[in-house]
């Protein structure tokens, strides 16, 4: 395929125009590293898998605390690591001009990250 064509398999314009909007938004989701943007696109890479670390942690607390296995001193101070971490987050967000959808990285046929 010519970089300056596109190929479609749609049944229809609809279809069609689904299909150049996802790779729209596949584009812009990229982490562009060059000289000008390196730092940027660092922070925005490592602070997407700080997130995704962040989540996993998040549900897998939830999961010891629904069966059970965390008295309420250990909810307590989890509840409250997780809470620090997310400030955290939102203050490198800030410092760095990223939001939560800059984090979202599209993975094209696997979906988005998070």
């Amino acid at each position: 395929m010519h970089e300056d064509k596109v190929q479609f398999q749609a049944s229809s314009v609809e279809e069609a125009l689904r299909q150049l909007e996802g790779m729209k938004q596949g584009k812009e989701s990229r982490i562009e590293a060059n000289p000008d943007n390196v730092e940027s696109g660092l922070a925005r890479l490592v602070l997407t898998l700080i997130e995704l670390l962040r989540k996993l942690m998040e549900k897998q607390a939830m999961r010891r605390i629904d069966g059970g296995s965390l008295d309420e001193a250990q909810i307590d101070e989890l509840g409250e690591t997780l809470m620090k971490l997310e400030m955290k987050m939102d203050e490198l967000k800030k410092t760095f001009n990223l939001t939560d959808s800059d984090l979202n990285l599209n993975l094209g046929p696997l979906g988005d990250l998070m």
